[in-house]
């Protein structure tokens, strides 16, 4: 059910800090949570963790005003959940960790304001991947559920149903997954017994997974990101420690080439394609602090 909304009314003022503006607080401190540009152009956040608790709270940011409002919360709070919009405009968010893993999954309907369950996933799992392929099925690979998974399976939009497909070669959680110019999706790294420089490609028509080279640097937490040329840049992480580097990936021969490393080691950061062909790199953890540098490649 949708809450009555509240605002966080914030003028958008300069810092001294050349290209950065504050904008409006949300209305609730979270971390560990997810965030998504809707079709009308707001940006949803859900769900994360206060410090304290797991949160099922949403709420909205409006680019024009720079102001926060609060939207329907959804059925079971959740961290480490994804958030994947449709190409019905509506949002699935699956999974995460609340007082339990969960294999729950729900949907946001932005003209409502409003959550409804949908059918749940066949595994509970955290630190999951969610793609969606030319299709407009929503692929979820891997995650944790007490050890790293290899099991993926498929959400149909239209039924609400989630079906089982062939198992990754390699369990990973933490990791990341990219549609590649050719509809097949590539899985980076994370972790299983160890952590993981291996990638593999699932094959959207066949159903299938196979393996292609392997990174120069096993990383979890790391980002992955689809440049103009096709290539897919990955970033920082952490193994056995903190990375500062970044290695390019070419889908014609499979293979990684490093490419210049970034000015700070750093995990569970962002990284985001501008405009102009560059990506933004912003925030993350490197073993002792936070970070607020941003970087761009």
């Amino acid at each position: 059910m949708s809450t009555s909304p509240t605002t966080s009314s914030s003028s958008t003022t300069t810092t001294g800090i050349p290209g950065w503006t504050t904008t409006g607080n949300m209305a609730v401190a979270r971390q560990f949570h997810t965030a998504s540009i809707l079709g009308n152009g707001k940006v949803l956040v859900t769900g994360g963790s206060n410090g304290s608790n797991s949160l099922n709270s949403a709420e909205l940011y409006d680019i024009t005003t720079g102001i926060w409002t609060t939207t329907g919360n959804m059925n079971y709070a959740r961290i480490f959940h994804t958030a994947s919009l449709l190409e019905n405009g509506n949002v699935l968010v699956t999974g995460g960790f609340g007082r339990i893993y969960l294999s729950s999954a729900e949907l946001y309907d932005p003209t409502t304001g409003n959550w409804t369950s949908t059918g749940n996933m066949n595994f509970a799992r955290e630190y999951h991947t969610a793609a969606i392929l030319r299709n407009g099925i929503v692929l979820v690979t891997g995650g944790y559920y007490k050890s790293a998974l290899n099991s993926a399976e498929l959400y149909n939009s239209t039924t609400g149903i989630w079906t089982i497909t062939e198992k990754m070669v390699f369990a990973r959680q933490s990791h990341t997954a990219s549609i590649l110019e050719n509809g097949n999706v590539l899985v980076t790294g994370g972790s299983g017994s160890s952590y993981l420089s291996s990638a593999e490609l699932y094959d959207p028509i066949t159903s299938s997974w196979t393996t292609t080279g392997s990174m120069n640097v096993a990383r979890e937490n790391h980002t992955a990101s689809i440049l103009g040329n096709g290539t897919v840049l990955v970033t920082g992480g952490s193994s056995s420690s903190y990375l500062s580097s970044a290695e390019l990936y070419d889908p014609t021969t499979g293979s990684w080439t490093s490419t210049r490393n970034m000015n700070f080691a750093r995990e569970y950061h962002t990284a985001s394609i501008l405009g102009n062909g560059k990506v933004l790199v912003t925030g993350g953890y490197n073993g002792s602090n936070s970070l607020n540098s941003a970087e761009l490649y």
